[in-house]
Protein backbone atom coordinates (compact mmCIF):
# COMPACT_ATOMS: atom_id res chain seq x y z
CA UNK A 1 0.00 0.00 0.00
CA UNK A 2 2.59 2.25 0.58
CA UNK A 3 4.15 1.72 -2.59
CA UNK A 4 0.30 2.84 -3.94
CA UNK A 5 0.28 6.14 -1.89
CA UNK A 6 3.67 7.14 -3.60
CA UNK A 7 2.26 6.77 -6.72
CA UNK A 8 1.94 10.07 -8.76
CA UNK A 9 -1.00 9.25 -10.62
CA UNK A 10 -2.89 9.29 -7.09
CA UNK A 11 -5.47 11.82 -5.97
CA UNK A 12 -5.15 13.63 -3.12
CA UNK A 13 -8.44 15.39 -1.14
CA UNK A 14 -7.21 18.09 0.70
CA UNK A 15 -9.91 19.88 3.23
CA UNK A 16 -9.72 23.36 4.20
CA UNK A 17 -7.31 24.10 0.88
CA UNK A 18 -7.42 27.74 1.82
CA UNK A 19 -6.43 27.23 5.46
CA UNK A 20 -3.82 28.15 6.55
CA UNK A 21 -2.25 24.10 6.76
CA UNK A 22 -3.92 23.10 3.97
CA UNK A 23 -2.91 25.99 1.65
CA UNK A 24 0.77 24.52 2.82
CA UNK A 25 0.00 21.08 2.45
CA UNK A 26 -1.14 21.65 -1.12
CA UNK A 27 1.52 23.19 -2.33
CA UNK A 28 4.34 20.58 -1.08
CA UNK A 29 1.97 17.62 -2.61
CA UNK A 30 1.36 19.98 -5.98
CA UNK A 31 5.53 20.57 -6.63
CA UNK A 32 5.72 16.85 -5.74
CA UNK A 33 3.77 15.83 -9.13
CA UNK A 34 0.51 14.84 -7.08
CA UNK A 35 -2.69 15.71 -7.82
CA UNK A 36 -4.62 17.83 -5.59
CA UNK A 37 -8.66 18.35 -5.07
CA UNK A 38 -8.85 20.83 -2.70
CA UNK A 39 -12.08 22.24 -0.99
CA UNK A 40 -12.84 24.95 1.19
CA UNK A 41 -15.96 27.18 1.85
CA UNK A 42 -14.18 30.40 2.23
CA UNK A 43 -15.43 31.46 5.07
CA UNK A 44 -15.18 34.71 6.88
CA UNK A 45 -14.32 33.89 10.22
CA UNK A 46 -10.70 35.79 9.62
CA UNK A 47 -9.60 37.90 6.54
CA UNK A 48 -10.74 36.04 3.17
CA UNK A 49 -8.14 37.97 1.61
CA UNK A 50 -5.56 35.61 3.15
CA UNK A 51 -7.37 33.05 2.26
CA UNK A 52 -7.47 34.12 -1.30
CA UNK A 53 -3.73 34.80 -1.33
CA UNK A 54 -2.96 31.30 -0.11
CA UNK A 55 -5.67 30.28 -2.68
CA UNK A 56 -3.75 32.31 -5.39
CA UNK A 57 -0.70 30.62 -4.97
CA UNK A 58 -2.36 27.06 -5.56
CA UNK A 59 -4.37 27.89 -8.54
CA UNK A 60 -1.17 28.37 -11.15
CA UNK A 61 -0.50 24.90 -10.74
CA UNK A 62 -1.92 22.74 -13.39
CA UNK A 63 -3.01 19.46 -11.36
CA UNK A 64 -5.03 21.66 -8.70
CA UNK A 65 -8.51 21.63 -8.58
CA UNK A 66 -10.50 23.86 -6.16
CA UNK A 67 -13.96 23.38 -5.01
CA UNK A 68 -15.82 26.28 -3.25
CA UNK A 69 -17.81 24.17 -1.06
CA UNK A 70 -18.48 22.83 2.73
CA UNK A 71 -17.72 19.25 4.40
CA UNK A 72 -21.20 19.66 6.33
CA UNK A 73 -23.25 20.01 3.11
CA UNK A 74 -23.53 16.10 2.90
CA UNK A 75 -24.76 15.75 -0.84
CA UNK A 76 -21.53 18.04 -1.85
CA UNK A 77 -19.18 15.26 -0.14
CA UNK A 78 -20.48 12.95 -1.31
CA UNK A 79 -20.49 14.19 -5.22
CA UNK A 80 -17.31 15.30 -4.62
CA UNK A 81 -15.90 11.61 -3.77
CA UNK A 82 -18.26 9.84 -6.30
CA UNK A 83 -16.42 12.44 -8.91
CA UNK A 84 -13.16 12.65 -8.39
CA UNK A 85 -12.56 9.23 -6.24
CA UNK A 86 -9.45 10.41 -4.18
CA UNK A 87 -7.49 7.56 -3.19
CA UNK A 88 -5.99 9.66 0.36
CA UNK A 89 -8.06 12.08 2.12
CA UNK A 90 -6.81 14.81 4.51
CA UNK A 91 -9.53 16.50 6.53
CA UNK A 92 -8.37 19.88 7.44
CA UNK A 93 -11.55 21.68 7.14
CA UNK A 94 -12.91 22.82 10.85
CA UNK A 95 -14.00 25.72 12.82
CA UNK A 96 -10.65 26.60 14.66
CA UNK A 97 -10.00 28.56 17.37
CA UNK A 98 -10.74 28.08 21.82
CA UNK A 99 -12.06 30.93 22.61
CA UNK A 100 -14.73 31.80 19.56
CA UNK A 101 -16.06 28.49 20.51
CA UNK A 102 -17.56 29.47 23.70
CA UNK A 103 -18.99 32.76 21.41
CA UNK A 104 -20.50 30.82 18.69
CA UNK A 105 -20.95 26.67 19.64
CA UNK A 106 -23.02 26.21 16.87
CA UNK A 107 -20.51 26.52 14.01
CA UNK A 108 -17.83 24.17 15.59
CA UNK A 109 -21.23 21.19 15.99
CA UNK A 110 -21.77 21.77 12.37
CA UNK A 111 -18.30 21.66 11.01
CA UNK A 112 -16.19 20.00 12.92
CA UNK A 113 -18.61 17.15 13.94
CA UNK A 114 -21.40 16.83 10.99
CA UNK A 115 -18.67 17.86 8.73
CA UNK A 116 -16.17 15.34 9.85
CA UNK A 117 -19.13 12.83 10.26
CA UNK A 118 -19.98 13.39 6.21
CA UNK A 119 -16.09 12.90 5.23
CA UNK A 120 -16.18 9.20 7.14
CA UNK A 121 -19.30 8.48 5.55
CA UNK A 122 -17.94 9.35 2.35
CA UNK A 123 -15.06 7.18 3.11
CA UNK A 124 -17.16 4.17 4.11
CA UNK A 125 -18.57 4.26 0.76
CA UNK A 126 -15.89 5.34 -1.44
CA UNK A 127 -13.28 3.38 0.25
CA UNK A 128 -9.78 5.63 0.82
CA UNK A 129 -6.05 3.85 1.02
CA UNK A 130 -5.58 6.62 3.88
CA UNK A 131 -7.42 8.82 5.65
CA UNK A 132 -5.76 11.67 7.80
CA UNK A 133 -7.49 14.10 10.16
CA UNK A 134 -6.04 17.39 11.97
CA UNK A 135 -7.31 16.82 15.44
CA UNK A 136 -5.38 19.04 18.08
CA UNK A 137 -3.51 19.56 21.28
CA UNK A 138 -6.19 20.72 22.73
CA UNK A 139 -7.70 17.87 23.62
CA UNK A 140 -5.15 17.51 26.59
CA UNK A 141 -7.23 19.53 28.47
CA UNK A 142 -5.40 20.61 31.66
CA UNK A 143 -3.19 17.03 32.13
CA UNK A 144 -0.50 18.54 34.47
CA UNK A 145 1.76 15.44 33.17
CA UNK A 146 4.27 16.93 30.44
CA UNK A 147 5.64 15.83 28.04
CA UNK A 148 1.61 14.94 26.51
CA UNK A 149 1.78 11.51 25.84
CA UNK A 150 -0.70 9.52 23.05
CA UNK A 151 -1.21 7.06 25.28
CA UNK A 152 -2.36 10.09 28.17
CA UNK A 153 -5.92 10.52 29.67
CA UNK A 154 -7.53 13.01 27.13
CA UNK A 155 -11.32 12.81 28.28
CA UNK A 156 -11.59 16.31 30.10
CA UNK A 157 -12.33 18.73 27.82
CA UNK A 158 -11.97 22.45 29.02
CA UNK A 159 -12.77 23.91 25.57
CA UNK A 160 -15.87 22.89 23.27
CA UNK A 161 -13.67 22.80 20.48
CA UNK A 162 -11.41 20.42 22.48
CA UNK A 163 -14.26 18.13 22.43
CA UNK A 164 -14.65 18.22 19.01
CA UNK A 165 -11.77 17.34 18.35
CA UNK A 166 -11.98 14.75 20.81
CA UNK A 167 -15.07 13.14 19.45
CA UNK A 168 -13.72 13.24 16.09
CA UNK A 169 -11.11 10.74 17.39
CA UNK A 170 -13.50 8.80 19.03
CA UNK A 171 -15.55 8.81 15.37
CA UNK A 172 -12.38 7.98 13.22
CA UNK A 173 -11.51 5.38 15.45
CA UNK A 174 -14.65 3.63 15.42
CA UNK A 175 -14.98 3.94 11.19
CA UNK A 176 -11.70 2.55 11.29
CA UNK A 177 -12.78 -0.35 13.29
CA UNK A 178 -16.27 -1.43 11.58
CA UNK A 179 -14.94 -0.54 7.90
CA UNK A 180 -11.45 -0.99 7.78
CA UNK A 181 -10.70 2.23 6.94
CA UNK A 182 -6.68 3.34 7.62
CA UNK A 183 -7.27 6.31 9.78
CA UNK A 184 -4.73 8.82 11.13
CA UNK A 185 -5.32 11.72 13.62
CA UNK A 186 -2.60 14.58 14.03
CA UNK A 187 -2.74 16.65 17.47
CA UNK A 188 -1.43 19.82 16.24
CA UNK A 189 0.72 21.94 18.70
CA UNK A 190 0.48 25.65 18.40
CA UNK A 191 1.17 26.19 14.55
CA UNK A 192 2.49 29.53 13.50
CA UNK A 193 4.68 31.26 10.42
CA UNK A 194 4.06 33.04 7.10
CA UNK A 195 0.71 33.25 6.07
CA UNK A 196 -0.54 32.36 9.55
CA UNK A 197 -3.90 32.71 11.12
CA UNK A 198 -4.99 35.79 12.23
CA UNK A 199 -6.71 34.51 15.00
CA UNK A 200 -3.47 33.40 16.67
CA UNK A 201 -2.15 35.30 19.32
CA UNK A 202 1.31 36.02 17.74
CA UNK A 203 -0.47 37.66 14.65
CA UNK A 204 -2.56 39.57 16.54
CA UNK A 205 0.44 41.21 18.09
CA UNK A 206 1.54 42.31 15.20
CA UNK A 207 -1.69 43.34 13.84
CA UNK A 208 -2.22 45.41 17.21
CA UNK A 209 1.59 46.82 17.25
CA UNK A 210 0.97 48.33 13.88
CA UNK A 211 -2.28 50.09 14.68
CA UNK A 212 -0.64 51.47 17.80
CA UNK A 213 -2.54 49.31 20.43
CA UNK A 214 -1.31 47.58 23.26
CA UNK A 215 -1.39 43.88 23.16
CA UNK A 216 -3.27 41.49 25.99
CA UNK A 217 -1.38 38.58 27.44
CA UNK A 218 -3.58 36.14 29.43
CA UNK A 219 -0.93 35.06 32.06
CA UNK A 220 -1.96 37.52 34.75
CA UNK A 221 1.68 39.44 34.59
CA UNK A 222 3.30 36.00 36.32
CA UNK A 223 6.34 35.72 34.73
CA UNK A 224 7.25 33.13 37.48
CA UNK A 225 4.25 31.37 36.50
CA UNK A 226 4.17 31.94 33.06
CA UNK A 227 2.19 30.15 30.09
CA UNK A 228 4.08 27.88 28.19
CA UNK A 229 3.11 26.79 24.67
CA UNK A 230 4.68 24.46 22.40
CA UNK A 231 5.23 26.51 19.23
CA UNK A 232 5.33 24.48 15.92
CA UNK A 233 6.53 25.84 12.89
CA UNK A 234 4.35 25.40 9.80
CA UNK A 235 7.44 23.90 7.73
CA UNK A 236 8.19 21.23 10.53
CA UNK A 237 4.13 20.20 10.57
CA UNK A 238 3.58 20.04 7.14
CA UNK A 239 6.94 17.46 6.89
CA UNK A 240 5.43 15.16 9.50
CA UNK A 241 1.89 14.83 7.24
CA UNK A 242 3.68 14.41 4.16
CA UNK A 243 6.01 11.60 5.96
CA UNK A 244 2.68 9.87 8.01
CA UNK A 245 0.50 10.23 4.65
CA UNK A 246 2.49 6.97 2.81
CA UNK A 247 2.55 5.00 6.17
CA UNK A 248 -1.53 4.43 6.78
CA UNK A 249 -2.08 2.38 10.28
CA UNK A 250 -1.81 -1.40 8.82
CA UNK A 251 -1.60 -4.98 10.32
CA UNK A 252 -5.14 -6.73 12.07
CA UNK A 253 -7.47 -4.89 13.93
CA UNK A 254 -8.33 -1.26 14.45
CA UNK A 255 -6.70 1.08 11.38
CA UNK A 256 -6.35 3.98 13.36
CA UNK A 257 -3.72 5.65 15.15
CA UNK A 258 -3.14 9.24 16.50
CA UNK A 259 0.10 11.21 16.39
CA UNK A 260 1.34 14.62 17.84
CA UNK A 261 3.12 16.66 15.94
CA UNK A 262 4.85 19.29 18.51
CA UNK A 263 8.46 20.69 18.74
CA UNK A 264 8.97 19.13 21.86
CA UNK A 265 10.15 22.34 23.29
CA UNK A 266 7.66 24.29 24.94
CA UNK A 267 8.40 28.37 25.65
CA UNK A 268 6.91 30.98 28.23
CA UNK A 269 4.66 32.72 26.34
CA UNK A 270 6.82 36.00 27.36
CA UNK A 271 10.03 34.59 25.97
CA UNK A 272 7.85 34.33 22.92
CA UNK A 273 6.65 37.52 22.92
CA UNK A 274 10.31 38.92 23.37
CA UNK A 275 10.98 37.21 20.42
CA UNK A 276 8.72 38.23 18.16
CA UNK A 277 9.56 41.91 18.90
CA UNK A 278 12.61 41.10 18.48
CA UNK A 279 12.37 39.46 14.50
CA UNK A 280 9.95 42.59 14.13
CA UNK A 281 12.94 44.81 15.15
CA UNK A 282 15.27 42.88 12.56
CA UNK A 283 12.30 43.29 9.22
CA UNK A 284 12.06 46.65 9.85
CA UNK A 285 15.06 48.10 11.24
CA UNK A 286 14.14 49.42 14.09
CA UNK A 287 13.62 48.80 17.72
CA UNK A 288 10.20 47.37 18.19
CA UNK A 289 8.06 47.08 21.58
CA UNK A 290 4.88 46.43 22.59
CA UNK A 291 2.55 48.15 24.84
CA UNK A 292 1.77 45.30 27.37
CA UNK A 293 -1.23 44.96 29.16
CA UNK A 294 -1.55 41.84 31.49
CA UNK A 295 -4.71 39.86 32.32
CA UNK A 296 -5.98 36.45 33.74
CA UNK A 297 -6.27 33.37 31.74
CA UNK A 298 -9.40 32.78 29.47
CA UNK A 299 -11.90 30.45 29.60
CA UNK A 300 -10.88 27.51 28.08
CA UNK A 301 -7.26 28.03 27.81
CA UNK A 302 -4.68 25.92 29.39
CA UNK A 303 -1.56 26.40 31.69
CA UNK A 304 0.56 24.53 29.52
CA UNK A 305 1.09 22.72 26.17
CA UNK A 306 4.12 20.16 25.50
CA UNK A 307 4.41 17.44 22.88
CA UNK A 308 6.22 14.04 23.17
CA UNK A 309 7.28 13.20 19.66
CA UNK A 310 8.76 10.22 20.33
CA UNK A 311 5.55 8.06 18.26
CA UNK A 312 6.27 10.15 15.50
CA UNK A 313 9.93 9.89 15.19
CA UNK A 314 9.32 5.83 15.71
CA UNK A 315 7.13 6.04 12.42
CA UNK A 316 9.04 8.50 10.20
CA UNK A 317 12.07 9.29 11.38
CA UNK A 318 10.95 13.15 11.68
CA UNK A 319 11.16 15.22 15.04
CA UNK A 320 10.14 19.29 14.24
CA UNK A 321 13.05 21.81 15.36
CA UNK A 322 12.83 24.68 13.82
CA UNK A 323 13.20 27.10 16.87
CA UNK A 324 11.23 30.66 17.37
CA UNK A 325 14.13 32.37 16.15
CA UNK A 326 14.32 30.77 12.79
CA UNK A 327 10.37 30.63 12.63
CA UNK A 328 9.71 34.14 14.15
CA UNK A 329 11.71 35.81 11.82
CA UNK A 330 10.32 34.36 9.22
CA UNK A 331 6.93 35.42 9.88
CA UNK A 332 7.86 39.21 10.80
CA UNK A 333 9.71 39.14 7.19
CA UNK A 334 6.60 37.91 5.54
CA UNK A 335 4.74 40.34 7.50
CA UNK A 336 6.30 43.37 6.46
CA UNK A 337 6.57 42.26 3.52
CA UNK A 338 2.68 41.15 2.61
CA UNK A 339 1.11 44.39 4.55
CA UNK A 340 3.97 46.86 3.35
CA UNK A 341 5.17 48.03 6.37
CA UNK A 342 8.44 49.14 5.72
Amino acid sequence: MIENLLNKNIKYLITGAAGFIGSYLSKRLLEKGFQVIGIDNMNDYYDVRLKESRLNALIRFEKFTFIKGDISNKEQVKQLFEEYKPQVVVNLAAQAGVRYSIENPDVYIQSNILGFHNILEACRHYPVDHLVYASSSSVYGANKKVPFEETDFVDTPVSLYAATKKSNELMAHTYSHLYKIPATGLRFFTVYGPMGRPDMAYFGFANKYFNGESIKIFNNGDFENDLYRDFTYIDDIVEGIVRLLSNPPEGEGVKHKVFNIGNNNPEKLMVFINTLEKALSNALGREVTFDKEYEPMKAGDVAATYASTKLLQEAVGFKPETSIEKGLQKFADWYVDYYNKK
